[in-house]
């Protein structure tokens, strides 16, 4: 199937064509290639779309790591990386460099008083003259030396400020990599970070879970609306995931209208019990455009939760998570269903169904 050819007829909507596409291609089921064929097979990238036409059947992953390096927010960051990282080795070069001056000239400073104590030690052959003199030298010597020490201090504070300043924007790069710029809450970059993270250690994986959600019937709005409604709709949902969790709790955007929150130290049910809270808080918003006064409502979410404990891997979590969300739509969409209820029910049902 060529992702050129979407969308396909409308019985289908955008993301089932992704995952058939994706099956059809076998390519890994992986967040970060979901982002890569849902962008292609919206044609809003013409250079994107060619590319994933013209790769061959079963690309690599290295083959589509480099795509989406490419193409989405993380195409930047080798060149912003290696830039900070020249810039910190020359001002860190430059600072060696004034420490080395430096250095030599308070090691001619030690041997001047060195050589002034060893002469004061014969005292009785100093003149009043020559003491005058020594005190001279001196004095001219150690206010030069302080004089370069305060140089050496202003220059050293410069450098620390342009350092600060590089990593600020570092800083500053990682957020932005991070954010989606819809949103503003996580993306799917985020979320492949955060994900592989929860098997890091035993204790993670003892106490998270994940939850993906997906907006009911969005293809609809969006062909009645247009995309700008459709975007908005996008936004209202994610700030009500966002504010209705606790500051802590990982939530993102991983697709068009999908969406992911990452929940630690709660008991299945109770990670339950707040998905369906979040469900009923959108299902009553609404979303009425403030402009024209046409309602856009209701919107409505399924959701899918699945425990860490209840897979295998970072893949595995989100598949099963995945088949739990496919499982709220096949049920009548507006729901919450738990993996663990369906892990003894065939997959074929939730393969097969029309995403949306």
């Amino acid at each position: 199937m060529h992702p050129a050819t979407a969308p396909v007829e409308k019985a289908y909507d955008i993301a089932m064509s992704v995952v058939t596409t994706m099956r059809q291609m076998g390519v890994m089921g992986l967040p970060r290639n979901y982002e890569i064929f849902y962008e292609a097979l919206t044609g809003s990238n013409p250079d994107l779309t060619l590319e994933v036409v013209s790769m061959n059947h079963r690309p690599s992953q290295e083959e589509l790591d480099r795509i989406g390096q490419k193409y989405f927010a993380r195409n930047h960051e080798h060149a912003i990386v290696e830039t900070a990282r020249e810039t910190l080795a020359r001002e860190l070069e430059d600072v060696a460099r004034l420490l080395r001056r430096e250095r030599g000239h308070i090691e001619k400073y030690g041997e001047a008083l060195t050589q002034t104590s060893q002469g004061l030690e014969n005292r009785h052959a100093m003149s009043r003259e020559l003491l005058q003199k020594i005190v001279g030298v001196m004095s001219v010597a150690t206010t030069s030396t302080l004089d370069r020490g305060l140089q050496v201090a202003a220059t050293l504070s410069e450098k620390s400020a342009e350092l600060e300043s590089v990593k600020s924007a570092l800083e500053e790069y990682k957020l932005l990599a991070d954010t989606d710029p819809l949103t503003r809450i996580w993306n799917r970059r985020a979320f492949d970070k955060r994900l592989a993270a929860i098997y890091d250690n035993k204790r993670s994986i003892m106490f998270s879970a994940l939850i993906l959600a997906d907006i009911d019937r969005f293809k609809e709005v969006n062909d009645r609306f247009g995309h700008p409604v459709g975007d908005k709709i996008i936004q209202n949902v994610a700030e009500v995931l966002r504010r209705n969790v606790h500051e802590a709790v990982f939530v993102a955007r991983t697709g068009g209208e999908e969406f992911a929150i990452i929940l630690e130290g709660a008991t299945e049910q109770a990670n339950y019990e707040l998905a369906d809270r979040l469900r009923a808080t959108i299902e009553q918003m609404p979303f009425v455009s403030p402009t024209t006064g046409v309602r856009h409502g209701p919107v409505t979410i399924s959701m899918g939760i699945c425990m860490a404990t209840d897979a295998d891997s970072p893949d595995d979590l989100y598949a099963k998570a995945d088949r739990a969300l496919y499982r709220s739509k096949i049920a009548g969409r507006n729901r919450v269903t738990k993996f663990s209820t369906i892990r003894d029910q065939p997959l074929k049902s939730w393969m097969l169904y029309q995403k949306g």
